[in-house]
């Protein structure tokens, strides 16, 4: 079994920020590319950013200089820096990566956190 377990959502100001982190644990043989993805009320899920295992990042429009996605391999943990934060980022924020588990190596599938709500609000 795969676990990811997302930290560091809550309330911030506009202009302000915060840093979300998210660890994959369990029986882990390689963790492939990670991401972070954003659902706010009422809108379909997009993508935020990306970071494949090699390096290299992608990221949404809307959070370009904005947003810094990095990736620890050693601990198979994701993070998102989010800086000048805007009341449209207000969002439940979740964590994605493409796993591959000693019981099926060779095949990778998809895994999500369990979600972090993002407000940014006055």
């Amino acid at each position: 079994q795969v676990q990811l377990v997302e930290l560091g959502g809550g309330v911030v100001q506009p202009g302000g920020s915060l840093r979300l982190s998210c660890a994959a644990s369990g029986s882990i043989f390689r963790v492939n590319a990670m991401a972070w993805y954003r659902q706010a009320p009422g809108k379909q899920r997009e993508l935020v950013a990306s970071i494949p295992v090699g390096g290299g990042t992608n990221y949404a429009d809307s959070v370009k200089g904005r947003f810094t996605i990095s990736r620890d391999n050693a601990k198979n943990t994701v993070y998102l820096q989010m800086n000048s934060l805007k009341p449209e980022d207000t969002a439940v924020y979740y964590c994605n990566a493409r796993i591959t588990t000693y019981q099926a190596v060779g095949v990778a599938y998809n895994y999500w956190g369990q979600g972090t709500q993002v407000t940014v609000s006055s």
